[in-house]
């Protein structure tokens, strides 16, 4: 194994780094996502985009360290 993924899901946005075998960081990615108050005091989320903001920061990570996920 190359690269290690590390997907982090924070509140406000999803992350994902990727260390090579040393433990250095290759690359990073982040993404936001919507943030919905349906009255106060309250925070909804919707889990598809949750979903599909994980997945992209993964691939944004693969693309800018140049590596393929089998790597």
């Amino acid at each position: 194994m190359k690269y290690i993924l590390s997907l982090d899901q924070g509140t406000t946005s999803s992350r994902a780094i990727l260390f090579d075998h040393a433990g250095a960081i290759v690359a990073t990615a982040q993404q936001e996502f919507q943030q919905i108050y349906p009255q106060q005091g309250w925070v909804e989320h919707d889990p598809t985009e949750i979903l599909t903001s994980q997945m992209s920061c993964a691939v944004q990570a693969l693309v800018r360290a140049g590596v393929e996920a089998h790597d």
